[in-house]
């Protein structure tokens, strides 16, 4: 309507309902004002209708008096609906007329696209998502869920044939895999209908288009005949396995991750190129399905990321149960025929090794789905690897341009995608504010024990110029672990020697990944492992761990009572 005006402001300090309503009481009072609304304190910010001769710097008084910080994000003429006094605040803010489609363009339909586009609805933004590939990403069709629901399936059936207990017996039934496969893809399905596409329809404001995503200048997103401007977009395009250069490999074919989890049936035998997390994840599943599997990995030890401690402590375990490791090895070359596969390979003493097997899977790691974008077209920088490069604010070397998830240079883990899409989207509808918190990030390889760490290994604390202590507790010393009758594995402390301030945790244990968080806190909050020794911790659990190995830095804990502080 003419001479009204629509502003938005950003508001600072909400942290509730009642923060809401004072906010809007108070910009209600602004002479000038026609109309006020907070669309949820989470949102951060505040739509205001007034006259056009408001005094701008008012609406910001009343909301300092109010006990909050406002600034303007934008002004703009209200929209006409008819009639004086009769304007309705929009849901979503109207782009300018020939200049934009969208608010934000998301592209990529997973875990980081989705966050990023959610943030943006919340922000009452207009989102386009274009997804090229199934709807959810990688973590809900053939990553995090389907794997990880084999991998508890395969556990639950080894457990059968354990003996833990006298007198209580348990026995290994038929496995009947193709069932399992088909239980693990009914449930793909129902996540991916319950989280991703029951979830757009919650966000009227978000746009989906399924199809191929490439940029344009604009910034604008080509998708098919169609383009789509908008101010800003976020580049959320994930990422998918690679296979190393091996001379027959592309020839002979392989399993991938994704493959692998799709089998009907299980081989005899089977090869896993690659002893980081995913390759040691299945290796363990299709070992305890009865196949005979050898782990080929180039480098010196598996988990080659993780303390030596805890690859070695793994490595003892896994072939405990059947798996063999081969270590430094190189494959040379893969040949395949009617009867399966021949890998040529060469140990680290020169010795060269034919392995015959039915199946190979190649666990190698990912690349970042970036090579179809037209990332040159807006001069976008890229690492070796093809990771769109990032600053602190998730933005590209392009302005307008953010990348969130596996497509950046990022660790590849669902719940930094996730973060990372979150912090791009609001930056680029609310300016560079949020940077991304990387800070102690956890990781977990859910083997068997499981392996998680957070923070410095003890040879990165001493590279890093720490004087470092670090001290290992056995599980044999957790009371859990001694009534679950499962002694595998250990908690490792890595501190500060003049400070006591923990630097990193490293655990193997079984349910390894709910322990680690603690650490995490802990590390977070600036403790010392003298601060964590002291805490109390519920007994008897295996967290009571971390306790335990804390007060090894003071005290000998084989002479304390079961619950002693």
């Amino acid at each position: 309507m003419a001479g009204e005006r629509h502003i938005t402001l950003q508001i600072r300090g909400m942290t509730c309902d009642g923060c809401a309503r004072h906010v809007t009481e108070a910009l209600k009072k602004v002479p000038g004002v026609l109309q006020a609304h907070v669309p949820g304190w989470q949102s951060g910010r505040a739509e205001v209708i007034a006259r056009e001769d408001v005094d701008e710097q008012a609406l910001l008084d009343a909301v300092a008096r109010a006990g909050y910080q406002a600034q303007v994000l934008r002004r703009e003429p209200a929209p006409d609906n008819g009639g004086p006094s009769r304007t309705v605040l929009p849901q979503t803010r109207p782009a300018p007329e020939g200049e934009a489609d969208f608010d934000l363009i998301v592209v990529g339909g997973g875990s980081a696209g989705f966050a990023a586009a959610i943030r943006a609805a919340e922000e009452g933004a207009r989102v386009l998502m274009v997804n090229h590939g199934p709807i959810g990403g990688t973590c809900v069709n053939i990553g995090c869920v389907p794997s990880k629901f084999l991998i508890r399936a395969m556990e639950h059936y080894h457990r059968a044939g354990e003996a833990r207990y006298a007198g209580v017996h348990t026995a290994q039934a038929a496995l009947h895999w193709h069932r399992l496969v088909a239980q693990k893809d009914a449930l793909v399905a129902e996540l991916r209908q319950a989280k991703y596409q029951d979830v757009l329809a919650a966000y009227p404001t978000i746009t989906y288009r399924q199809g191929q995503a490439r940029l344009r200048e604009g910034p604008a997103v080509e998708v098919g005949s169609e383009v789509y401007r908008a101010p800003k977009v976020v580049l959320a395009t994930g990422a998918r396995p690679w296979a190393p250069p091996i001379p027959g490999l592309a020839e002979a074919g392989y399993l991938t991750s994704t493959t692998a989890l799709d089998l009907r049936a299980l081989p005899r035998t089977l090869a896993v190129l690659g002893g980081n997390a995913v390759g040691l994840e299945l290796a363990q599943v299709f070992a305890r399905a009865g196949v005979a599997v050898t782990l080929v990995e180039l480098l010196p030890r598996i988990a080659p990321f993780e303390d030596e401690d805890v690859s070695r402590e793994l490595a003892r375990h896994l072939e405990a149960e059947g798996i063999r490791i081969l270590t430094q090895a190189r494959t040379e070359r893969v040949e395949r025929d009617a009867r399966g596969y021949r890998l040529h390979i060469t140990l680290a003493e020169g010795e060269a090794q034919v392995l015959e097997v039915e199946q190979l899977l190649v666990a190698t790691g990912r690349r970042p789905n970036t090579q179809n974008l037209g990332l040159d077209a807006l001069g976008i920088e890229t690492d070796r690897r093809g990771g769109i490069l990032v600053d602190e604010y998730a933005r590209t070397s392009h302005p307008d341009v953010y990348a969130a998830g596996d497509c950046a240079d990022l660790p590849q883990f669902v719940y930094v995608a996730a973060h990372s899409g979150t912090v791009a989207a609001e930056n680029a509808l609310l300016g560079n504010h949020r940077t991304l918190d990387l800070e102690f990030l956890p990781r977990v390889i859910f083997t068997d024990p499981q392996v998680a760490a957070a923070g410095m290994t003890e040879a990165q604390a001493r590279e890093a110029g720490y004087a470092v202590e670090a001290r290992t507790l056995d599980l044999e010393h957790v009371p859990q672990a001694l009534t679950a009758r499962d002694l595998r594995g250990f908690v490792k402390l890595v501190a500060d020697k003049t400070s006591g301030r923990l630097l990193g945790a490293h655990i193997v244990a079984p349910g390894a990944g709910e322990i680690i968080q603690t650490a995490v806190l802990a590390m977070r909050a600036g403790l010392s492992v003298q601060d964590l020794g002291r805490m109390l911790f519920p007994y008897l659990t295996l967290s009571e761990g971390l306790k335990l190995a804390a007060q090894t830095f003071e005290k000998d804990v084989t002479r304390l009572s079961c619950c002693a502080g």
